[in-house]
């Protein structure tokens, strides 16, 4: 997975590829499956949500370019895989999920694959987490149809936010860098996510 689906695909953060060789994967699969927890693509885990494909999830974070000191949000905790990932790589993560049965599960994956530092939230992700802000990096793994408010309030001057933005069939991965002039914005990749649920997301049918 590492060396094809990763490396050449131009994932070079060393960090990101050493971590993502030691995170078993297959326990954040549901067991029906787990014989393609390491294919390069999605897969369903309930609650019509999905764990990301293992590029998606490498060059989220490599955009994040955690230092390892950092406080970081993730809003869509989906099977605590991305969180799993991030706690490897970051001082402490707060992550956030809609889904309840979601939550519980991935709470209990990381717990027993060793991510004692992270903190799973059932709540609307869109809203961020304000009590812990401000963070050094926020991950969003849900595509907004705009960058939510409270989430740029919530980000640290020089933070940076890795977001999808678009409507359910033309996504772009974005990341916003925060700084005492304004927010930067740079495109990194056309995408595809389900969508981010909540106030400042797309409103639930």
């Amino acid at each position: 997975m590492v060396q094809y689906q990763l490396v050449n695909r131009g994932i070079y953060d060393e960090r990101v590829l050493k971590v993502m060789s030691e995170i078993p994967r297959h326990e954040f699969v549901p067991e029906l499956y787990r014989h393609a927890a390491y294919d390069d693509c999605p897969l369903p885990i309930g609650e019509g949500q999905t764990i990301s494909q293992p590029y998606m999830v490498a060059i989220m974070t490599q955009c994040l370019e955690l230092k390892g000191k950092e406080k970081v949000l993730e809003i869509g905790t989906g099977s605590g895989y991305q969180a799993a990932v991030l706690s490897r790589l970051a001082g402490h993560v707060y992550t956030i999920e809609r889904h309840e049965a979601l939550a519980l599960k991935a709470k209990l994956v990381l717990q027993e694959t060793g991510c004692n530092n992270v903190d799973v939230i059932t709540g609307d992700g869109s809203l961020g987490l304000p009590d812990k802000a401000p963070f050094q990096g926020i991950i969003v793994t849900a595509c907004a149809p705009h960058i939510p408010k409270s989430l740029i309030d919530q980000l640290e001057i020089d933070g940076r936010l890795i977001i999808p933005i678009g409507n359910p069939y033309n996504q772009v991965l974005h990341q916003l860098v925060k700084s005492e002039k304004g927010v930067g914005d740079r495109d990194i990749l056309e995408c595809t996510f389900v969508p981010l649920i909540g106030k400042e997301g797309w409103k639930m049918e």
